[in-house]
């Protein structure tokens, strides 16, 4: 099923011409729970990975800040367990429960797995894989046309208690002989464990935070916004949502410079990450094809509480390392 996006309350460029200076195009990738395989654009699914090149792994050990581990698998079976419920309860038109048997699944809510287990190499888990033919947004090395997506599902203090994130570009046709199955980690933090989701890519167009705009244009944007009541940045600017390229939304912190770690440019915004598709002030972005009451967080991950993470690039050269921004 396609997904598309709402028509904007306003047109606000028609309002504002001088914002169409300030525009970008970016790729809502509308990420649902499915079954892709390696060879498809996804979410949290199977990588197309070289058998011959080793899976990257975090040997940060106990510089890991740890609060709650789980295995992946147990985080699985919960999920599972808490939708079973829901769709009971939906199916039923009765009160949401758990059932006995269920709850003996589930562990205390205070249980975690040794710490010590972190201390082993912790392989890196699948976050996204982007084909360059399903992504109008794609950016990467001209002879490369797949990003690879991943990150260490434990929190980094020194990447301000985010997963850190690595990028890797391929050419799909050099993947002869492709890996069968990923190796997992021992534990996680359940909230960044996506679930497989298949994308349904939609291109929109995006307008720059409002901090960012020239000043006089921001004044004005924000005189009229108290006038209508109208909200530029949370229904007439920036999409929520997983997606590629477009702009960040700067709300939590305020704007602050992105530089290259390597060469000390400004970097590109690439890839977004996010706790949800729309919620609370974002609603007006909920597709037209969902349902009232569908599930806005479903790839089950989690940012800070309940942010987005921002992945940028380098412009000089692809071989730079990402940075990231929770915000």
């Amino acid at each position: 099923m396609t997904r598309t996006t709402p028509p904007r309350p306003v047109d606000i460029a028609l309002l504002f011409p001088q914002l169409r200076e300030h525009t970008a195009t970016a790729t809502r990738l509308h990420p649902r729970p499915g079954t892709p395989t390696a060879a498809d654009s996804s979410v949290g699914g199977p990588l197309l990975w070289p058998a011959d090149e080793p899976w990257p792994v975090c040997t940060d050990g106990d510089g890991h800040y740890v609060d709650q581990l789980m295995t992946p698998a147990s985080v699985r079976r919960q999920r599972e367990i808490y939708a079973a419920a829901t769709a009971r309860a939906a199916a039923t038109g009765t009160r949401y429960a758990l059932t006995d048997a269920e709850l003996a699944e589930l562990p205390d809510y205070d249980f975690s797995e040794p710490e010590h287990l972190v201390e082993q190499p912790i392989p890196l888990i699948p976050v996204a894989q982007l084909y360059r033919a399903d992504i109008p947004d794609f950016a990467g090395p001209d002879d490369a046309d797949l990003l690879q997506v991943l990150w260490c599902p434990l929190d980094h203090p020194e990447e301000r208690y985010n997963p850190r994130v690595q990028l890797f570009w391929r050419r799909a046709a050099d993947v002869t002989r492709p890996l069968d199955t990923a190796p997992e980690p021992s534990v996680v933090n359940d909230s960044y464990l996506p679930t497989p989701c298949v994308v349904h890519p939609e291109q929109i167009r995006e307008f720059q935070y409002g901090d960012l705009l020239p000043k006089e244009l921001d004044a004005q944007v924000t005189a009229w916004e108290k006038q209508t009541g109208h909200q530029y940045q949370y229904d007439l600017s920036l999409a929520p949502g997983w997606k590629v390229g477009g702009f960040a939304n700067w709300s939590l912190t305020d704007p602050h410079a992105v530089d290259c770690a390597e060469c000390g440019t400004a970097m590109t915004l690439l890839f977004t990450a996010d706790s949800g598709e729309w919620d609370g002030g974002s609603r007006s972005w909920r597709p037209l094809e969902e349902p009232e009451g569908a599930k806005s967080d479903p790839v089950d991950v989690t940012i800070g509480r309940g942010y987005s993470l921002y992945v940028f690039r380098c412009p000089v050269s692809f071989d730079h390392p990402p940075a990231t921004a929770m915000q």
